[in-house]
């Protein structure tokens, strides 16, 4: 497994969504993130619109990141597997306008 760690970056509106989480589903979705710096080709590359971002699967969330230079890892949005791509999808066209 490669030893290089990746660094997280996480914007402040994920950080908020994180301390409104449940508790165990907080430790899970904590668990879930060093499991990406760990190994950032572990969650599913994503295609079309979406194309350049990952996802992990978290019970019924999913964690939307992109691997960028310098071994950093960007969260772009954690959310429920129903409508994230959407809002993911939504939020970037926002962002490049």
């Amino acid at each position: 497994m490669n030893s290089v760690r990746y660094k997280l970056r996480i914007p402040d509106e994920v950080v908020k969504l994180l301390r409104s989480l449940h508790p165990l589903l907080k430790k899970k979705v904590k668990a879930s993130l060093q499991s990406v710096c760990n190994d950032p080709y572990s969650g599913k590359a994503l295609k079309d619109e979406l194309e350049g971002l990952r996802s992990y699967r978290v019970r019924r969330l999913r964690i939307v990141y992109r691997i960028g230079s310098r071994k950093q890892i960007e969260i772009v949005a954690i959310g429920p597997r129903k409508n994230i791509y959407q809002e993911t999808f939504r939020f970037l066209r926002k962002k490049s306008d």
